[in-house]
């Protein structure tokens, strides 16, 4: 006897399958990067992250108009500085008038209502290239807490939305937080890069920014001291239960694909929004192999993003979000 319940009745067709699909891809998911340089009519090709770009200050305004027609209402700032800009306190970052907080501005006045995400990290500022203060050839962790703080209120002065500490500190959230209190910005949220590992896929990120750690002999020649071993999974609970008792109001896992996992375990362990960074290194591997005829570009796309939100995502940092938006609106 046949069964009574055949389950390919609802794959017959199209109309169907959408019917009853379980995750849904939305503009209102994404999280946008974007990186900023410094100039005027400046959009530049970023060499290992095809048809990705560093937009001038002038060119942003543009993007920014063609984001918010598109439905993409959420943005996250990066900006790269010039190298004349950097040293080991990173004193540039909490410049008034440093390239992230013109920025911040210029996107504000554009679309006051565009969400604004904006990076609070020492890398791009470092002469060292990274997430914190050197001193004695280790990456010190309350001096850098300091500085991440006084960072977040420039960023809020500016107007920033959130800010998001990307640098994996102990006791940032919470010395960030208390420092927005007291200075009166109480609405300004913070996204923690919670559960962020020490991937191998950030590459092309750090070629865009020119941020990744120098190669000299008396200082960490990695960020292993304070991002996650990508072997541990439990830790990433504690690392994002620790910053929701801190005072994040978001909290994010990075990088995505290899990830999943994770993010499906905080998902379920905690009652805030859960981000996930789809990396440079992810989306530049599959314009690699799409260039080389090996996979279908845009069929890979959707099925990555939609395995991601199916994981637990509320938020997804993508690089492909205009292209994806694109799709599911035509």
């Amino acid at each position: 006897m046949y069964p009574l319940r055949r389950n390919r009745r609802l794959r017959t067709n199209e109309a169907v399958r959408s019917l009853v699909r379980e995750t849904i891809i939305a503009p209102s998911d994404f999280l946008v990067p974007l990186f900023i340089v410094e100039g005027k009519g400046v959009k530049e090709e970023i060499a290992s992250m095809p048809n990705y770009f560093r937009y001038s200050l002038d060119l942003l305004e543009n993007e920014i108009k063609e984001l918010w027609a598109l439905g993409l209402k959420s943005v996250l700032l990066f900006v790269k500085v010039s190298d004349n800009l950097k040293d080991n306190a990173g004193k540039e970052a909490i410049n008034p008038d440093g390239l992230m907080q013109r920025a911040i501005k210029t996107v504000k006045n554009v679309c006051p209502d565009m969400l604004v995400m904006t990076d609070v990290a020492l890398d791009p500022y470092s002469e060292f290239g990274h997430d914190g203060i050197i001193e004695n050839g280790k990456v010190v962790n309350d001096a850098t807490n300091e500085f991440l703080a006084e960072m977040s209120i420039s960023h809020a002065q500016a107007g920033a939305n959130f800010v998001a500490p990307s640098d994996m500190m102990d006791g940032r959230i919470l010395t960030i937080r208390e420092a927005l209190e007291d200075d009166g910005f109480t609405d300004t949220g913070i996204m923690s890069y919670s559960a962020k590992y020490a991937s191998a896929f950030y590459g092309p990120f750090r070629d865009a920014l020119d941020s990744a750690p120098v190669d000299m002999q008396e200082i960490p020649k990695d960020k292993k001291t304070y991002q996650m071993d990508y072997a541990n999974r439990f830790e990433a609970i504690r690392e994002t239960e620790m910053d929701i008792d801190e005072g994040a109001d978001i909290v994010m896992v990075k990088p995505g694909l290899c990830y999943l996992d994770i993010v499906r375990d905080i998902k379920n362990a905690v009652d805030v929004p859960v981000a996930v960074y789809q990396v440079s290194g992810e989306y530049s591997m599959l314009k690699a192999a799409a260039e080389k005829g090996w996979l279908d570009h845009d069929a890979v796309m959707m099925e990555q993003i939609t395995a991601i939100k199916r994981a637990g995502a509320d938020v997804i940092a993508s690089y492909f979000a205009k292209d994806v938006v694109k799709i599911i609106q035509s």
